[in-house]
């Protein structure tokens, strides 16, 4: 499998820790120029500082109405052009409804819904207009059924799914691709596992895959020849039993 992806730029929104730091390695690793995007700078600094190749930041809540195109044009500015987008920055909110507190659950939605639209908006005007492009978006497999213990996320995700399938419908024959990567359980601190012997006994045990495990179906997706797009990729630990 070709995995060279030299001479391309790739933005990574919720670049500094979990998927988003692991799929920033793996791009870097492939030969791009990586721009990392996030709230946190100290935390976006030092993910940058551990990537083998050139490497930019940008520090944006995408949660913010205009954060779409800020983070376009930003990553533009810094690199020069824009070949990939990761939409991955995401919030998680588990527990029952009633417990959920409604700021919690706004700031969630704006996140994972809002602010992925908008970036991927700012992104499919840029791309188009260059005639090529790819667009990963960072899904769940909550995304395709209800999971009860996490209602509004899985909400969130059910939204993106949607959201995908549209927008792929209208980029034909623009020569942007999009699709989504739809993890289970990822062991990283979105589910809060940080430790590394939990996380290799759960690996081990079969009840979750790693950060890294996700970032390789990520470069699968966009290392498929251009007549070739993966619109929907679900990778489940072997025993998550959904």
């Amino acid at each position: 499998m070709q995995e060279d992806l030299s001479g391309k730029v790739a933005l990574v929104t919720g670049g500094g820790s979990g998927i988003g730091l692991a799929s920033a390695r793996s791009l870097s690793e492939a030969g791009a120029t990586v721009v990392l995007a996030g709230r946190t700078e100290s935390k976006l600094r030092d993910a940058a500082a551990g990537l083998p190749g050139p490497t930019h930041v940008v520090v944006q809540d995408i949660s913010a109405s205009d954060a779409g195109d800020k983070l376009v044009a930003a990553a533009i500015g810094a690199a020069g052009s824009l070949d990939i987008v990761l939409a991955n920055a995401g919030l998680y909110l588990p527990g029952d409804i009633w417990d959920s507190a409604p700021d919690d659950i706004d700031r969630l939605i704006s996140t994972n819904v809002s602010g992925l639209i908008q970036t991927v908006r700012a992104a499919v005007i840029a791309l188009r207009a260059a005639g090529t492009g790819d667009i990963v978006v960072t899904s769940s497999v909550s995304g395709y059924q209800a999971i009860h213990w996490e209602p509004v996320y899985s909400a969130s995700k059910h939204a993106v799914q949607a959201f995908v399938h549209g927008v792929r419908r209208q980029l034909q024959g623009s020569g942007v691709r999009i699709g989504s990567v739809a993890p289970g359980v990822v062991l990283n601190d979105l589910w809060q596992v940080t430790s590394e012997e939990e996380i290799a006994a759960k690996v081990a045990s079969g009840d979750g895959v790693r950060s890294e495990d996700v970032a390789d179906a990520v470069l699968f997706m966009l290392t498929r020849p251009r007549h070739v797009q993966i619109r929907d990729l679900v990778i489940l630990p072997v025993n998550q039993p959904i």
